[in-house]
């Protein structure tokens, strides 16, 4: 019969057979019942019985070691960090204040000083979130691996479930191919894109390749390139650093504002077109609408963006087919093209590409067919 061990509870109640105790989470930490080194072990089959698969299940994480004497003197939060860098910091401090990470057998403060030696065990379950349900979802993959995901999005999928999206979400679908990854924030995903960008998003597998991959990302060591076409006819490349912060009037919408967060957009040239541009975009930072908000904070907006775009505009002189395919174009002609990364098991470079989608890529061909008419 298989075992599940459980260090500590706060909340208790009884079974159909005898009397036994489940483990969880605090959630009223002012009454919560902390017992110190006690472990109780629930059969799994029992725990079916009664209903405990169907709350949540629990993935285990048991470690032991000694704080070495090189860190004396530091706080238990950052030896714990330095000691087991394959978790965030921040899951570390969350395990701290539940008890799931003991001192010499006792529960401490983030705080605290050590002298070294000491032992810390930590016996820490991590539980699946069931707020979001696996849902089967048509999901393409570009690359894959144990550790890593990268999936090519296509427009009109939103990638989690959030106000007026609640399933049918890049996420659900994760879930229902990948169930291990419902143990991690948001099921692995690492970074997201616009329900209308399509493109490239990268996932992590397990909780050691997200700790080092939401790091690296938090370090600009992810490198993502766009491919764009705006408005107007941009004379080169170049760099446009404007801080971005939520719209002062309408909160649906973001804007370059001084009070917002540094956000830093490079580009370059790829075709001038007649009067439209085709662009190729990289992220140093990642600000919600970042491409959208920069490019029409410099007067050329992304073509069919219906947030920033503003009106339909057909500059005069163009042929009938360009026409009919900039009103027939209705999402922001943004596609996350190519991600590179350090492997976060290997630490090889690792570079991904997909092609345009066939709007885009019909759009593009549009244009050019368009220059190519007007130049004969």
């Amino acid at each position: 019969m298989r075992l599940l061990e459980i260090r500590m509870w706060s909340s208790f109640w009884s079974w159909n057979r005898g009397v036994s105790f489940l483990a969880i989470e605090p959630v009223a930490r002012g009454f919560a019942c902390i017992l110190r080194g006690a472990v109780y072990r629930i059969p799994s089959d029992s725990r079916q019985r009664n209903g405990f698969n169907r709350r949540f299940s629990l993935s285990d994480h048991i470690h032991q070691q000694s704080v070495p004497v090189a860190l004396a003197g530091y706080r238990l939060d950052q030896a714990l960090a330095q000691m087991f860098p394959e978790y965030s910091r921040s899951r570390l401090t969350q395990w701290l204040k539940s008890g799931e990470i003991l001192v010499d057998g006792a529960q401490c403060k983030p705080r605290m000083r050590l002298a070294g030696g000491e032992d810390v065990r930590i016996a820490a379950s991590m539980a699946t979130e069931v707020a979001v349900l696996p849902q089967a979802v048509d999901i393409e993959v570009a690359y894959e691996d144990d550790d890593v995901l990268v999936l090519n999005k296509p427009a009109g999928l939103v990638v989690h479930p959030g106000a007026g999206n609640p399933d049918q979400t890049l996420q659900n679908g994760l879930l229902h191919r990948w169930p291990e990854t419902a143990v991690l924030p948001r099921a692995g995903l690492i970074h997201r894109i616009d329900k209308e960008t399509s493109g490239l998003l990268l996932v992590a597998k397990h909780l050691t390749a997200h700790t080092t991959l939401t790091r690296a990302l938090a370090e600009r060591e992810i490198h993502r390139e766009y491919y764009a076409i705006c408005h107007g006819v941009l004379t080169g490349g170049g760099t446009i650093d404007a801080p971005i912060g939520r719209h002062p009037r309408d909160r649906l919408k973001m804007a370059v504002r001084d009070a917002g967060r540094p956000a830093v957009t490079h580009y370059r040239v790829d075709t001038r077109f007649v009067a439209h541009t085709a662009v190729r975009v990289i992220l140093e930072t990642g600000r919600t609408h970042q491409i959208r908000v920069h490019f029409a904070h410099r007067k050329h907006a992304l073509i069919g963006d219906p947030v920033y775009g503003g009106r339909l505009r057909i500059p005069p002189g163009n042929d009938v087919a360009l026409a009919e395919a900039l009103r027939g174009f209705r999402r922001q002609a943004l596609h996350a093209q190519k991600l590179s990364f350090a492997h976060p098991t290997t630490g090889d470079e690792t570079m991904v590409s997909a092609e345009l989608p066939a709007d885009l890529s019909s759009l593009r061909d549009a244009l050019a067919a368009n220059q190519q008419s007007l130049e004969r």
